[in-house]
């Protein structure tokens, strides 16, 4: 079952000679709804700006385009905040000199979930059981004379507040969306007296707006209205929708025909995943992954595999394996490609640690991946040579999102700690919530553990509770290393998150720093430095030789 909606909107221009407010409702497809939601919103452009109208338009359009646009692995506040933050530098550098500015009530209704972004003094309502709500809070001046000055609006200042909600919707209820030209000029009292009296949400909008101006508004007044209906059984994606109508495949033989692939053989088998090793019709080998029979009775086993799939969908690129789109599925798996080479962990148990030049191009490889990772809000939480293969195409891959995690989406046992004890992040051992500092943690303990063989604070087994002091710099094993590359190694695996890197990309970019200052402090050759010596140097010692020469022949 989907989400049940129902809706109304009415605009009146009123006593002015414009409408400067704008109204947009966005009902996208069923796959995006489930993911994105759909889209309610409001804007009341600020008419003494240049052009309030077209700020308020163009807040919309942006909004009903780029909010779709956003990851789907994004916080619905999140990817509102982004987007909101853009097209507020939008507004104050297209004024012509003077301010757009336009106020915004926006709603997203996603699964069994609400979010509410709230600028400037609209309002929004919540209307249940007899009951009228006020959600939104007026960003105008409190004082006598004031009260229609906007303290906050989209376009007013370099840095917009945005006031967000979050909450779980109730069968019944309804939102109301009004412009100032509506409350200001009726109040809650009326406003609730015509939700009371009128049914359909087109008929209490129009009622809305034709009350405001009847009783004296001279703005203009607008109103929407959102009733909703049925609810969906959860606010998961609608892949796991399919959870009911798919088992667990038999256990497959080497050679068997199964859905359309050719079984090669059992690839991995593991208390949490069967692996097998495909053919496609083309003889392109895939990786098919499932759960073993024991897992059958784990309510969160099944979940987690098509979560797992759909966060690999979500981050599709060269860092990444490609996953098979499955048109035909009948069972419950999923299949990425196989690619040849060999993990950073059978790379280090055959031939040592890396050679510096090999881990100068291992590095920025795993932090391009997870910064992609880390701007589309997923978590990796197991990164460790095991899960990084490097190709014989050159490409490095992220592999095994089995542990991956979203905020807002993924649920994790209580008292868990997902990793490997050796990679795990300092603070993750003493309860902290999952972050992305956690995965940058665990790239500097691989990043050191294969230019050394070594960990910076030592192996840690499981149950084991480690204490963490100062990481051992990696120039004891490797005295070759520039004193720069140890510098950023012990600060990637510092123990206090405070002295880490905050991002991937600045750790790149210390990387990059580096090796160019590395490379400006090398000396250059003679040649390069004193060309015309060398040049003169050359000219004189084969003059010098001639003249051997001819003494030579004369004796």
């Amino acid at each position: 079952m989907t989400l049940q909606l129902s809706f109304g909107e009415a605009s009146a221009t009123g006593p002015r000679a414009e409408n400067q407010d704008a109204l947009r409702v966005v009902t996208p497809a069923p796959a995006l709804a489930a993911s994105k939601g759909y889209l309610f919103a409001l804007a009341d452009g600020v008419s003494q700006c240049a052009d309030g109208g077209l700020a308020a338009r163009a807040t919309l359009q942006a909004l009903a385009l780029d909010y779709y646009a956003t990851p789907e692995t994004w916080a619905v506040a999140q990817s509102l905040e982004r987007l909101l933050l853009a097209h507020n530098r939008w507004l104050r550098a297209n004024g012509g000199g003077q301010p757009l500015l336009t106020t915004l009530t926006a709603l997203v209704l996603r699964g069994r979930r609400f979010t509410l972004a709230h600028v400037g003094d609209c309002r929004a309502y919540r209307w249940q059981a007899g009951q009228l709500e006020r959600l939104s809070e007026d960003h105008v001046w409190d004082q006598p004379g004031m009260q229609h000055v906007l303290k906050r609006a989209l376009g007013l200042d370099q840095h917009l507040v945005v006031d967000y909600l979050d909450g779980e919707l109730r069968p019944g209820e309804r939102f109301l969306l009004v412009s100032d030209g509506v409350w200001a000029t009726l109040g809650d009292t009326a406003i609730q007296r015509i939700l009371e009296d009128a049914e359909a949400p087109e008929a209490i909008c129009q009622a809305l707006v034709s009350a405001a101006h009847l009783a004296g508004g001279q703005d203009n007044a607008s109103a929407l209205l959102v009733q909703v209906g049925d609810l969906p059984e959860s606010a998961l994606s609608d892949t796991l929708a399919q959870l009911d109508h798919w088992p667990l495949p038999p256990k497959l033989r080497d050679g068997q025909a199964f859905e359309g692939w050719q079984v090669e053989r059992l690839h991995n088998e593991s208390r949490q995943s069967l692996v097998y090793r495909v053919r496609d019709a083309q003889e392109r080998r895939w990786l098919l992954k499932t759960l073993p029979a024991s897992r059958t009775d784990d309510a969160l086993a099944a979940p987690a595999l098509l979560l797992e799939e759909w966060f690999l969908r979500r981050v599709a690129g060269r860092h990444f394996p490609e996953v098979h789109s499955l048109p035909q599925r009948q069972h419950l798996y999923y299949v990425q490609r196989e690619y040849p080479g060999q993990t950073l962990a059978e790379h280090l148990r055959l031939n040592g640690p890396l050679a510096l030049p090999e881990w100068l191009d291992v590095a920025p490889r795993l932090l391009k991946a997870l910064g992609m990772l880390h701007r589309r809000n997923i978590l990796h939480r197991d990164i460790k040579p095991e899960n990084l293969l490097w190709g014989d195409d050159g490409e490095l891959r992220v592999l095994d999102f089995g542990l991956a995690y979203c905020p807002g989406l993924s649920q994790d046992e209580a008292h868990s700690l997902p990793g490997t004890p050796s990679y795990i992040a300092p603070e993750a051992f003493s309860g902290a919530a999952p972050n992305a500092q956690q995965d940058l943690y665990a790239a500097g303990v691989t990043l050191y553990h294969l230019l050394t063989g070594h960990y910076p604070h030592g192996e840690i087994e499981a149950f084991q509770h480690p204490r963490f002091g100062q990481p051992t710099p990696a120039s004891r094993y490797r005295p070759d290393l520039p004193s720069w590359l140890d510098d950023c190694l012990k600060r990637a695996v510092a123990a206090d998150p405070a002295e880490r890197f905050e991002t991937a990309e600045e750790w790149l970019l210390r990387l990059e720093q580096g090796e160019r200052q590395a490379l400006a402090q090398r000396p250059r050759p003679l040649l390069e430095r004193e060309p015309l010596k060398v040049w003169r140097g050359v000219a004189l010692a084969s003059l010098l030789l001639n003249l051997v020469l001819v003494l030579c022949l004369l004796h």
